[in-house]
């Protein structure tokens, strides 16, 4: 068996060799393209002479790979597999934890993440505002399926499959009327649809139930699939303003949100 090639690097104790290796990776991550000696040496703060000797290391075992002549580097298949191995072991919920609550707190309204389950969505997760704002109590929770036709963050699940798997879901949905604006003509709920895959934001205007609005924006993978939905729901009781006046609101943090989300997920825009 081929041994494993050894760093080149000597100086520095264990845990500074560390640092100073990811620093360089973290720099080639950050910039997305192929950087010079010089580049990564302004960028980690290192020695021109340092980062040389590290580059060297991470040549050698493959973290790196070098191009245009071997005056730029780029990452190796090396650190692409450990990329590739953590990425694929990620969970929507686990990861998207902290800005579903940052979201909570930003807009004072409770935020959920749901995925997409045939024809209905999933609450996988679920958080309300740190401080006294108004909480909607739905008897909803983490678990709690409900159909994705008359929800803001199923109309973005169902936006972004393919027309035959909509096709299918639709066909075995009975499109009842559950609040006063439910969509209930399929013709109608397709085309509503097609908006949504076009601007990448759903508003739900009480098609769930009487005085719930709620807006909803697309979470993606690192392929660039839509993986899950990311939505706020406001109370007419709590907020009696328009429809437009609520996306104008929190379409922005909304949006922040999901992207980050997104990033975590290892989707690079």
């Amino acid at each position: 068996m081929t041994a494993a090639p050894q760093p080149a690097v000597s100086s520095g104790t264990g845990a500074q060799a560390l640092e100073r290796g990811l620093a360089i990776l973290t720099a080639l991550a950050d910039g997305r393209r192929p950087l010079g000696l010089v580049e990564l040496a302004d960028a980690t703060g290192l020695s021109k002479s340092t980062c040389h000797r590290y580059v060297a290391s991470l040549v050698a075992l493959r973290y790196l790979e070098q191009e245009d002549g071997g005056r730029k580097y780029l990452l190796g298949p090396t650190a692409m597999h450990l990329g590739m191995a953590a990425v694929g072991t990620l969970d929507v919920a686990r990861v998207g934890a902290r800005s579903v609550q940052a979201l909570a707190d930003e807009t004072n309204h409770t935020v959920s993440l749901t995925v997409l389950d045939g024809a209905d969505i999933v609450y996988v997760d679920r958080r309300r505002p740190g401080r006294a704002g108004f909480r909607i109590e739905l008897n909803i929770q983490i678990g709690t399926r409900l159909p994705a036709y008359c929800t803001s963050m199923g109309k973005v699940l169902l936006a972004h499959r393919d027309p035959a798997s909509v096709r299918a879901i639709l066909d075995r949905t009975d499109l009842a009327r559950r609040g006063p604006r439910t969509i209930t003509a399929r013709e109608e709920l397709v085309s509503a649809l097609a908006e949504i895959r076009r601007t990448g934001l759903a508003l739900n205007d009480q098609e769930l139930t009487a005085g719930l609005r709620s807006v909803a924006v697309p979470v993606r993978d690192r392929h660039g699939n839509v993986c899950a939905a990311l939505g706020v729901a406001v109370h007419l009781s709590a907020w009696n303003a328009t429809a437009e006046a609520v996306v104008a609101r929190l379409e922005g943090p909304l949006r922040h949100a999901a992207q980050e989300i997104s990033r975590r997920m290892g989707h690079l825009e």
